[in-house]
């Protein structure tokens, strides 16, 4: 979600490029990005509420962004009230795992790293370790499962689509779920493996389908639904849900 604003003509002493912004009760990280083609202001939300981003023309005074950003504070307010504040991962919350939410529990004393296990007949997470590595610890495991099985899933659909990915790559990305670059490399991000299996399924389904069609146009869709059949579903799944899982902090 974005929105932007013409900039008058003045110029004043730069802006910072890294800040921190109160609104709507939470401190968030703000980026202010000088682009050398920009005509107006810019204001983006990052998926999952995870911080700000301004784009500005060159040579834009403090003042003019300062201002900017007052006036639509409003606008700010309205729109982050509909994202979830950021849960920390933590001892006792609850992390999805292909869906089904996972009590996290420390172990200390434990060898390893993450185990999957049961408490009291519901699922959990058994983090090992010190607690200050407890949120990367469940990072790396999450990014483990998402190889191991968005592989399977690359290669499956690949098939059925009569092509080959020359690489596929795993990363924490806010903006995008997954992607497929020109040279038939997929990316993706590892958060998914939160999200219900066929709601996976559907993800990489669609960048496999990039592999034929590079676009969004109706041959594209009717590939992805030949491979995923749940295409529209899941679509949607993860047009209500995806921002409650990219606003779980991992930091």
């Amino acid at each position: 979600m974005s929105l932007a604003l013409f900039r008058s003509r003045k110029t004043q002493p730069p802006v910072p490029h890294e800040r921190e912004h109160e609104v709507a009760g939470r401190t968030l990280p703000l980026r202010i990005v000088e682009n050398d083609r920009a005509r107006r202001l810019t204001l983006r939300i990052d998926a999952g509420g995870r911080g700000l981003r301004v784009t500005i023309p060159p040579g834009l005074a403090r003042g003019e962004v300062e201002r900017f950003l007052e006036r639509h504070r409003g606008w700010l307010e309205q729109r982050l009230a509909k994202v979830p504040v950021q849960p920390r991962v933590r001892p006792g919350i609850k992390i999805p795992l292909r869906g089904v939410p996972h009590l996290v529990i420390h172990e200390p004393g434990a060898r390893g790293t993450v185990a999957v296990g049961e408490v009291d007949g519901q699922p959990a997470l058994f983090v090992h370790g010190e607690r200050t590595h407890l949120p990367r610890r469940v990072a790396d495991f999450l990014k483990r499962e998402a190889k191991r099985d968005i592989l399977a899933l690359v290669a499956k659909h690949a098939a059925a689509a009569g092509r080959k990915a020359k690489a596929v790559r795993f990363k924490d990305t806010s903006s995008r779920w997954g992607s497929c670059a020109s040279d038939g490399t997929l990316s993706f991000s590892w958060r998914i493996m939160m999200a219900p299996p066929a709601v996976i399924d559907y993800l990489v389904a669609h960048e496999v389908a990039h592999l034929r069609e590079m676009n969004h146009g109706p041959k594209f869709w009717a590939l992805c639904r030949a491979l995923c059949p749940g295409t529209d579903r899941c679509k949607d799944w993860l047009k209500r849900n995806g921002n409650a899982l990219q606003a779980i902090d991992f930091g």
